[in-house]
């Protein structure tokens, strides 16, 4: 059985605790202990009757893998002692906030034939699930546009990134994860009212030759959204992540007439994101040494590792870079 130890008991490392206890229960791996430089911290160690490690590195003897849930300007440093150890991980979005490092990370994994995961949530959202599936089957026809956002105003923003690594990289990977396309070109405008260093709004502009996605993040806005439209040359999709619900608009317009039939509601099965996320780290990790290479690469895309997070990271770098300096950036 798979053991495995959490580094960080801030919101998301009770939740992945939750959740691996979860998985224990159902005789899916073994929540060995948590790490946390925080003392008082060891309460919620004895809760889950797990070990308590002030130092993770404590922890290595005695885990095969790991989930990272601590603030992004450690990831860096703490994946690669991990992977260094010959422990599976999965880290939290974003992997870092620097590409090379993300690259460089990838392939320490990636030699060491270790699986290295990144919590992008949404891709195992049923809604964004049924998202690819419609784009690739090609029932929409051309798409004309995108736009998508990312928006709340519950809490304020971080300190150690910007909404465009902490929220938009949500929709970036989304884009990543559905579409067959690559963006070419990126644009970003940004705005900092809260903070002297950290963006809290922005407008990401990603140019895929075709078609353009527009993605609005903001932690300034008064409503709770996590949405997308697909505009396309038959259809309409409108995606709501949050409610895991997908609403085709049957819409066909042409210089000779429009065609508009009933929308309709696409029935999905909704799901705990975090928990078919977990649950899927732990059949890699089980999975990864006894598979052929032919089935290790496709692990590798489903658990976005490699060139895609490298990609990932590049796009919030240069959106980031664009708001600087006032103009596209080509992506390479």
């Amino acid at each position: 059985m798979i053991k495995i130890g959490v580094i960080g008991t801030g919101k998301w490392g009770i939740n992945h605790l939750r959740i691996y206890k979860q998985l224990e229960q159902e005789k899916l791996c073994e929540l060995v202990g948590l790490a946390d430089v925080d003392e008082s911290k060891k309460s919620i160690a004895d809760e889950h009757n797990i070990k308590y490690f002030k130092d993770y590195k404590q922890m290595f003897n005695e885990i095969d893998a790991v989930s990272v849930v601590v603030p992004t300007d450690l990831h860096y440093g703490i994946v690669k002692e991990c992977l260094n150890n010959n422990k599976h991980v999965l880290v939290e979005k974003p992997i870092t906030l620097d590409s090379k490092q993300a690259k460089e990370l990838a392939q320490i994994a990636k030699e060491k034939k270790l699986v290295l995961s990144v919590g992008y949530l949404f891709r195992f959202n049923p809604a964004v699930i049924e998202l690819k599936r419609l784009l690739k089957s090609g029932e929409l026809g051309k798409i004309q546009y995108i736009t998508a956002r990312y928006i709340h105003s519950s809490k304020p923003p971080r300190k150690d990134s910007g909404v465009i690594f902490n929220l938009g990289i949500h929709l970036i990977d989304i884009l990543n994860f559905a579409l067959e396309e690559r963006a070419k070109r990126v644009y970003c405008k940004k705005t900092t009212f809260l903070s002297n260093h950290q963006e809290d709004c922005a407008n990401i502009l990603l140019d895929y030759g075709n078609f353009y996605a527009d993605l609005e993040v903001s932690c300034c806005h008064p409503l709770k959204k996590r949405d997308m439209w697909v505009i396309a040359a038959k259809e309409k999709l409108y995606i709501d992540f949050l409610e895991q619900i997908i609403i085709r608009y049957p819409l066909e317009i042409t210089e000779q007439q429009i065609i508009n039939e009933k929308e309709k509601n696409i029935e999905i099965r909704k799901n705990e994101p975090l928990k078919a996320q977990l649950n899927h780290f732990i059949d890699c990790v089980k999975n990864y040494k006894e598979q052929n290479q032919e089935i290790k690469d496709e692990i590798r895309k489903i658990i976005n590792i490699g060139e895609e997070e490298y990609y990932t990271t590049k796009i919030c770098e240069l959106a980031i870079e664009s708001a600087k300096v006032r103009t596209d950036l080509e992506l390479r």
